[in-house]
């Protein structure tokens, strides 16, 4: 009898461990939310690095095209 009623009280646990609440999933909600978030801060952050990059580049670029007509061949 004890070990149907340890068996019993085992399954009824995991059964109610494995519900989610609705705290648990507003709390997942929440995580999700900051988690998007950030990746949209770090995505716009990259672009704007890349912009800098690329206008860097052209500076570069312009001045070693400038450096070059100057150079008499």
């Amino acid at each position: 009898m004890k070990k149907v009623l340890f068996l019993a009280v085992a399954a009824m646990s995991l059964s109610l461990a494995s519900c989610d609440s609705k705290k648990e999933d507003a709390a997942e909600a929440q995580g999700t939310a900051v988690k998007d978030a950030g990746e949209a801060k770090a995505d716009a952050l990259e672009n704007k690095a890349d912009a800098v990059r690329d206008s860097a580049d052209k500076k570069g670029e312009a001045i070693g095209d400038a450096a070059d007509a100057k150079d008499p061949k």
